[in-house]
């Protein structure tokens, strides 16, 4: 058959005789003109910028320029490709109903459609390289093709073509598109005047664009890239060579940024404020200012979900035309197909609609769009919601820093309640505008799908719609429960974390007093009640699976029961399958509606929290002092040009602030200049109402020391702050003079330091000056400190368990208010955790030559009276009053009563120096410090000591295992997950789910025989056999879809049930291992990476991993059946599948890596800014006074910024992963229904393999979602199992417990015989050959230098540490044989740092509950505690809070010794116990000592030599090995012996 343009079918098809436009042929050749012109055109210009551009792959978006009608362009371009595809299936579908091929019906439909596709590549490159002269080719193009249509238009008119006929419709649409392209065209020209005028314009791209830094382009890209995050590929393409960390994400643009959103939704708050103002009794509306603030974006999002929405009824519609149309042909075989006349080749819609093939093209382009449009509506809730938590994160910052201070200290706010503002109401609000448009998609959606569902089946639709309406109440009952569930389940693993943060700070104790078992015991109890909430909560979660797996099928089951017996025509299968993907889509909407209600509740409480938290009292304005505080965002908002400025760079906010500060400054009358501060006739309250400050009258002379003295709770520190303005103004006045600054250098009482280094924190904010920054590090003697920290000054306070004492918190806050520049400074209490060496200290340097030099005026409020002679001007005060006021002088002369009164004071204090010119509290503080520093180091800290990590090592950072390792699936620690669940319960779980999945399919192909089989029964109608058919059928059907719902119930409940049993094991044997592993893990591992091991990796344990595993499971499992039961269908399904299957595999290899990298940011993003938010409310006082707001607000900014980039760029690259697999899904769909309708069997299998084809684009991204979510949560399996494999100490002697005596050791003589100890196999000995022997009875002391090994031997004796030579013999026993926990629990040992656990006194003492408690009131009265004891409510069941802070230190360390005694053990072991307690105590320590243990052997270890010079034999270790022992009074002849040195050194 030759080809011809127009067919040789008709004669006349070349005739133009009517004049050469009457000529349809000619008219369509026509058409092809411009196609082929704009190819000719634009392929050269093409190829030569794709040429030139290939060398610089990525342009640099500076250049990205839109032109006007940039969008407009884009939807009528898709627009036209989409009508240019419908002409192409028209013409060819005409030209099957001719008898030869009619090239001239789709030729130019297809050249078109090339054209157009080449027209918006070529604008798109002209817009990249911005040089629009070339948009002449496409304006010329719009035009011609705009005549030639139009042409053809016209002739169709005037012959008459009605309009019903199709190709009118599309050449009408046509011509109104090319036109409607056309003129963007000349706007284009209009505005950028690049063409017929003479000055074009110049244009800058938008700021963000200048600005490097910002690479989420998002709002930059064009249309097709913003549909399909094309832009993300570059990121997440190369997470996989290297790590996304936060410069890769860059910044957010200008208009994401928290700044921005804040000034926008406090406008609309501050709106709402103004409409309430005149009704006192209502408050503004946070949804109303919410809704004007962020509205718009809701809206669109909430277009785009109605357009999906609807477009998703496209499936079961197509399904339902497919299936009948493949029904329709092959019953019609046998009949002719009539062949059309060439010259009246018209189709009409209808007639076009009934093509199958058609039908599937438009399923396909329909699926797309739906996947386009859900997504970007997805996508513009995310992005409005992380604005809103940003706005709101800034509003209560704002709010925060003019807190009022009484609102925090009365209580009325508590940090915690701030905290949870930031954390999780927030979140919830977010939570809320993401699902906030299905609240009011999904009733459209719902009554559509029961319309088009009571279309198909009639009354019996609405049985099945009725069952599941009735049953999703059931389901929000469920969420209930459920968030119920999960309330105890936090309280008891609250309460379960802090007995386990008990066990690891005192596991040294409880080792060494054999008592790990009884704490184990405790925590695991505990444990044991989280486990039943968490069973609760399982079930739930299970009976919520179960329910969404069910509903679906009693829905069927009930439609398709009850139209078999009410209809008399048989099920026809186009109707089944249509209605089962109606029951499909319904089902999803009607779950979803119980969590959106449960978030809308939640975020209704949560505004009301908010509101209440932004109305509460802030503090008075002191505009004199110092502008309002939020001048810095007003003025950005005055001048848009400054608006990115002030954000982006940190200078100009400060300048800002400080420029508009200073107008502000009304003159006050000058005063006297040597005053600074003056308070006249003051009355402050704490916002009681109540004066605490009452009647006061003060002045404070400037540039000299004003001391503030008097007893404890007198109203000292109050001054101070009633001077700063923090506290309630009744009556009365504070006046500062002009002269000084508007900050104020102040160090409260309680150090309040930021989580930042050292130098930071000391500097903060100044400007660094070197030689400044070392006096002032030098008077407060913290160089020795920093010296011993790892990173010196660059070391963070608070991370990694540094934690300094409290000494060395309250020198570096005092150094903070000396260093910055002020004039004014306010010390409250800067010596009181200062030892005595520390204090004279700092007050000789940097008081007395640092402060005075500078000629500052200081306050200084103390309890040192010694200090008294230094100070200038004095101010004693009494009950809330001052007291007196003048200088010591003046005091001395006119109330000599006080005076005397002071000076017996200061003679005690005096006298307590003298005894503590021993006691150095500080060595002590920075010995504590080095020990808790330096074991660290020696092993750098590997967290994961895994294979993998070792590997990673090994092969020195090789790129490809760096590579394979990051793409790899974790799936040995998967195993180990599932098998710790026990082999039982993993089997049970994949044999329900495969026998589930197999029984849901059943039913689906039963379904396609029995409606498949009716209509071939239609031929032989027999009553009697299609009602016994009939029923036949049915029943297999109810009794398959019984079995499918019994069976959702089981696997719910196997996978949830091995979770939970799994997460029991783990912790049980995690606990286990970590009590029983040697004292030096615990000096090696952070303490706070222990509890991360108990806190968030068990959290995600316990909660995260079932549900995770369910969903991945199910999506798996439900897309491997569908894609088997389409092969079954159609076999030629699986050569299309597998370029498909290689697409799917590379999509999720690179999309879990980028996932897990952008995962690990977002959560390491969000800590910083919520321990900011915590810390500002702590240290208000302090950034108030030094009038740094503005400071941390910018900071805040910054925080809040890099954290929604990061989940911008996290949510961003969800949707890259949706919209392929929605993508691929569409393409399977596709070739499904292609193959189907070529190779389908019967009708009813085309119907099923469509609609499993359909669900897979539903699961397909879960797959991948879950796989990704699996592998970051199975990260906590693997560092659970990373400490399951450590070493734990051997607890099992070669005795027997029952062959040691009972009462060993009864004398308490110890025989060291040749002792080598080291702490690991690898280490180096720390105790060489040491030699001794003791004598019951005897009192032995040890000393040596720092590091000389006398710990260590102290540890030797409860084998703490490795003996690996020589022997320690005890009444006769080498202790190396005994059972640890025997030997540990015969001797008493008294530490260095006092512990205490939280509970009764009698616990405290007695955990075990051996003894009576006469034993214990004897204890309690040996170590002098028994009056106070007494004094307590409850006595011995009196309380002690955790750590024992209710209780000082010394007490503390006096509970330790009775707990010694309360052990009645004849060897005690003393460890440098009297190095953290005040003389007072320590001389009862001694005593007790002395008289109640007479008759035990004591072993003390000194810190200060003097404490064992009457003890009966010194032993001296220097670098491991004994060097002297004898008695004291002998060693001392020696002139040269180490232990004379030590004497020496030590007086």
């Amino acid at each position: 058959m030759r080809l011809a343009f127009c067919g040789n079918d008709n004669a006349s098809a070349y005739n133009i005789s009517a004049g050469v436009l009457r000529n349809v042929c000619f008219v369509d050749a026509l058409n092809l003109v411009p196609h082929v012109f704009l190819l000719f055109i634009t392929f050269p210009i093409l190829f030569i910028g794709w040429g030139s551009q290939s060398s610089k792959v990525q342009i640099h978006h500076n250049t990205w320029l839109h032109f006007p009608g940039h969008n407009l362009r884009w939807i009528l371009t898709f627009t036209l490709l989409f009508v240019h595809v419908c002409e192409i299936a028209e013409g060819i579908v005409s030209d099957t109903q001719m008898k030869s091929r009619h090239l001239h019906l789709f030729l130019p439909a297809i050249m078109g459609f090339v054209a157009a596709t080449v027209s918006i590549v070529y604008y798109h490159n002209i817009e990249t390289s911005n040089f629009p002269k070339l948009l002449l080719a496409l304006f010329l193009y719009w035009i011609m093709a705009f005549v030639t249509k139009t042409i053809k238009l016209v002739r169709y008119c005037q012959d008459g073509v009605p309009f019903s006929q199709l190709r009118f419709c599309i050449t009408g649409i046509m011509v109104i598109l090319y036109g409607l392209l056309m003129a963007v065209e000349i706007n284009v020209i209009r505005v950028r005047r690049y063409v017929f005028f003479m000055n074009p314009q110049k244009v800058k791209p938008p700021e963000d664009l200048q600005d490097l830094g910002v690479r989420f382009l998002q709002p930059f890209v064009n249309l097709l890239s913003k549909a399909t995050y094309w832009w993300m590929n570059t990121l997440i393409i190369s997470a996989h060579k290297k790590p996304v960390d936060l410069k890769a994400i860059g910044k957010l643009p200008i208009a994401m940024r928290a700044l921005t959103n804040y000034v926008c939704l406090k406008e609309a708050y501050e709106e709402q404020k103004k409409k309430v103002a005149d009704q006192p009794n209502r408050s503004p509306s946070i949804w109303l200012a919410m809704y004007s603030a962020f509205g718009r974006p809701i809206l669109l999002s909430s277009t785009f979900r109605y357009l999906a929405d609807l477009l998703g009824f496209a499936g079961p519609l197509c399904i339902s035309g497919i299936v009948q149309g493949f029904q329709n042909t092959t019953n019609n075989t046998n009949i002719t197909e009539k062949v059309k006349d060439p010259s009246n080749s018209y189709l009409s819609s209808e007639e076009f609609l009934r093509n199958v093939y058609v039908l599937a093209v438009l399923l396909f382009l329909a699926l797309i769009l739906q996947r386009t449009f859900l997504q970007a509506s997805y996508y513009v809730t995310t992005e409005t919601g992380i604005n809103l938590r940003g706005a709101l994160l800034a509003m209560i910052y704002n709010k925060i820093l003019r807190l009022s201070t009484s609102n925090l200290s009365m209580g009325e706010m508590t940090l915690g309640q701030i905290n949870n503002l930031v954390a999780i109401e927030t979140n919830q609000l977010m939570w809320f505008l993401f699902l906030c448009p299905n609240l009011w998609a999904m009733p459209v959606q719902i009554i559509m799908g029961v319309i088009l569902l009571y279309n198909l089946l009639g009354v019996s639709a609405l049985v099945g719609a009725a069952v599941i309406v009735l049953l999703a109440p059931i389901q929000y009952f469920i969420a209930t429960k459920l968030a119920e569930a999960q309330k105890s389940t936090l309280d008891y693993s609250t309460e379960r974390l802090k007995k386990t943060n008990e066990i690891l700070k005192g596991i040294k104790l409880l080792k060494l007093y054999a008592w790990e078992h009884i704490f184990c015991t405790s925590v695991e109890e505990t444990r044991m009640k989280e486990l039943t909430s968490l069973k609760t909560f399982a079930l739930h979660t299970s009976l919520s699976i179960f329910m969404n797996a069910a509903i679906p099928i009693a829905a069927v089951l009930a439609t398709f029961v009850t139209y078999a017996y009410t209809n008399d025509k048989p099920l026809q299968p186009a109707q089944a399958f249509a209605s089962l993907s109606l029951f499909h889509i319904l089902v999803t909407p009607l779950f979803l509606l119980s969590t959106v209600v449960r978030f809308a509740v939640k975020a209704i409480v949560s505004v009301q929290k908010l509101n209440e938290f932004l109305l509460s009292d802030e503090i008075g304005d002191d505009s004199w002092r110092g502008g309002d505080s939020s001048v810095a965002y007003e003025s950005c908002k005055k001048h848009t040009g400054l608006h990115t400025k002030a954000i982006n760079r940190r200078q100009p906010l400060r300048y800002q602030l400080e420029s508009y500060e200073q107008p502000r400054k009304p003159t006050r009358p000058v005063e006297i200049d040597d005053i600074a501060i003056k308070v006249t006739n003051g009355y402050f309250s704490w916002g009681s109402g109540l004066a605490t400050l009452s009647n006061i009258n003060i002045r404070i002379p400037t540039g000299q020391m004003t001391m503030i003295v008097g007893q404890v709770g007198c109203g000292k520190s109050s001054l101070l702050l009633a001077i700063l303005g923090e506290m309630q103004t009744l009556e009365g006045k504070v006046h500062w003079s002009n002269r000084n600054r508007y900050s104020v250098a102040y160090a409260a009482q309680k150090p309040w330091l930021l989580n930042a280094t050292v130098e930071e924190n000391i500097i903060f904010g100044s400007p660094f000056n070197k030689q400044r920054y070392k006096a002032v590090t030098d008077a407060c003697s913290l160089q020795p400190d920093i010296d011993l920290l790892p990173f010196g000054d660059q070391t963070e306070i608070g991370e990694r368990g540094i934690n300094l004492s409290g000494g060395q918190r309250q020198r570096i806050c005092v150094a903070r208010a000396l260093y910055q520049n002020t004039n004014i400074v306010f010390l409250d209490d800067p010596f009181s955790a200062l030892d005595i060496h520390l204090s004279d200290h700092l007050m000789q340097e940097g008081i007395l030559k640092f402060l005075q030099e500078d000629k500052r005026t200081l306050v200084l409020v103390t309890h040192k009276l010694q200090y008294l002679p230094h100070a200038d001007w004095i101010i004693a005060m009494k009950d809330g009053m001052v007291l007196r006021e003048g200088t010591l002088k003046d005091i001395q002369n006119k109330d000599v009563e006080l005076y005397e009164h002071w000076k017996t004071l200061m003679n005690r204090q005096d006298q307590e120096l003298e005894k503590d010119m021993e006691a150095d509290q500080t060595t002590l503080e920075r010995k504590t410090l080095r020990r808790a520093m330096y074991p660290r180091e020696s092993k750098s800290q590997l967290e994961d000591e895994d294979e993998e990590e070792e590997e990673e090592e090994d092969e020195d950072d090789n790129m490809s295992t760096v590579l394979r390792l990051r793409t790899k699936m974790p799936w040995k620690t998967c195993w180990r997950y599932l098998t710790s669940g026990g082999f039982f319960l993993l089997f049970l779980m994949i044999f329900s789910k495969l026998l589930k999945h197999s029984v849901i399919v059943a039913i689906d192909y039963w379904l396609a025989t029995w409606t498949s089989m009716d209509n071939a029964n239609d031929v032989r109608s027999v009553d009697d056999v299609k009602s016994t058919n009939k029923t036949y059928h049915v029943a297999v059907f109810s009794i398959l879809s019984g079995a499918g719902i019994v069976l959702c119930l089981i696997t719910s409940l196997t996978v949830e049930w091995m979770g939970l049993t799994a997460a029991k094991n783990l912790h049980h044997n995690l606990l286990n291992k970590i009590i029983l592993g040697p004292i030096r893990f615990f000096d090696m591992t952070p303490l706070g990476l222990i509890l991360n091991r108990f806190s968030a990796d068990t959290n995600i344990i316990d909660q995260h991993i079932p549900p995770t595993l369910e969903s991945l499971t199910r999506s798996t499992l439900l897309c491997l059946s569908a894609i088997g039961m389409i092969s079954y269908a159609t076999p030629w399904f699986l050569v299309a599948l597998v370029p498909l299957g290689i697409a799917f595999y590379f999509i999720q290899k690179y999309f879990r890596v980028a996932s897990k990298d952008l995962q690990e940011l977002d959560d390491s993003t969000q800590l910083p800014l919520l321990c900011h938010f915590s810390e500002t409310a702590e240290g208000l006082t302090t950034i108030r006074a030094f009038r740094h707001e503005a400071r941390f607000k910018q900071r805040m900014l910054e925080l809040t910024d890099t954290n929604n980039i990061a989940y911008l760029f996290l949510s961003a690259a969800n949707r890259w992963l949706e919209v392929r697999t929605d993508y691929l899904g569409a393409c399977i769909v596709l070739t499904a229904a292609v193959t189907s309708i070529t190779e389908g069997p019967n009708s009813g299998f085309v119907g099923l393999g469509l609609l499993y084809a359909l669900t897979i684009t539903n699961y397909l991204n879960w797959v991948v979602r879950n796989l990704a979510d699996l592998e970051v949560q199975m990260g906590a399996v693997k560092k659970v199992h990373s400490f399951l494999n450590m070493e734990s100490e051997n607890y099992d002697g070669y005795l027997d417990p029952s062959q040691v005596p009972k009462d060993w050791p009864q004398e308490g003589e110890i025989k060291i015989e040749n002792l080598c100890v080291r702490y690991e196999n690898n280490l180096k000995p720390v105790l060489k050959h040491v030699k001794a022997y003791i004598k019951p009875g005897q009192k032995v002391g040890i000393c040596g230098r720092t590091g000389s090994g006398k710990s260590s031997l102290s540890l030797a004796f409860f084998r703490m540490v490795d003996i690996f030579d020589g022997r320690i013999v005890i009444d006769g026993i080498d202790i190396s044989k005994l059972p640890l926990h025997t030997l540990r629990s015969r001797l008493s040992i008294i530490l260095q740092d006092p512990i205490l656990f939280s509970g009764s006194i009698r616990f405290n003492l007695d955990p075990e509950c051996k003894c009576t408690d006469d034993r214990l009131w004897e204890a309690l009265e040996i170590a002098q505690l028994k009056n106070m004891v007494k004094s307590l409510p409850g006595g011995l069941d009196a309380m002690v809070t955790e750590g024992g802070e209710n209780f000082s230190v010394g007490q503390r360390q006096l509970f330790c010794l009775a707990r010694a005694f309360v052990r009645k053990s004849s060897i005690l072991i003393m460890d440098e116990a009297t190095a953290s307690i005040d003389m007072a105590t320590e001389n009862i320590l001694q005593k007790v000592v002395m008289t109640a243990f007479a008759d035990r052997t004591v072993v003390t270890i000194a810190h200060r030599v003097s404490h064992i010079l009457d003890a009966n034999i010194v032993l001296v270790l220097s670098e491991g090995f004994l060097v002297e022992c004898d008695t004291a009074s002998n060693l001392l002849l020696k002139e040269d012996g180490l232990f004379t040195t030590l004497v020496k050194t030590h007086k």
